[in-house]
């Protein structure tokens, strides 16, 4: 079964002096190598960091119609900074797979089983 490892830090606490910061790059090394762990233990199917909440829009839906803004959808403690796509085969190992996941500071793992397309598509 495919998971999504959903990464949510608070992004203040996470990079306080931004991308370009050491602290920035130290975790983007431990990403790596936690990548590459999972690339050879033939998990990983994928996954990205984000960009910080500065950078995003937000389509919002109601029955009026749909409006454009800017920043996330909702103000948090925590933000997405980014994802992994596994293949485990059961929650277990997704679980055991999210508690090496390096974040920064605090934060959380959400573990999600991803949907299988239907037949035919």
């Amino acid at each position: 079964m495919q998971y999504a490892l959903l990464i949510h830090e608070p992004e203040a606490e996470a990079y306080p002096q931004g991308e370009d910061s050491q602290s920035w790059k130290d975790i983007l090394v431990a990403h790596n190598a936690f990548g590459g762990e999972m690339a050879q233990a033939g998990v990983m199917r994928g996954g990205a960091g984000l960009k910080s909440t500065s950078t995003a829009t937000t389509v919002r839906v109601t029955p009026q119609g749909r409006t454009v803004h800017d920043g996330p959808f909702a103000e948090t403690r925590e933000q997405l900074g980014g994802l992994y796509m596994i293949e485990a085969p059961d929650l277990d190992a997704a679980i055991e797979w999210a508690k090496k996941l390096p974040i920064a500071t605090t934060g959380s793992i959400e573990i999600r089983p991803m949907l299988a397309a239907p037949e035919g598509l």
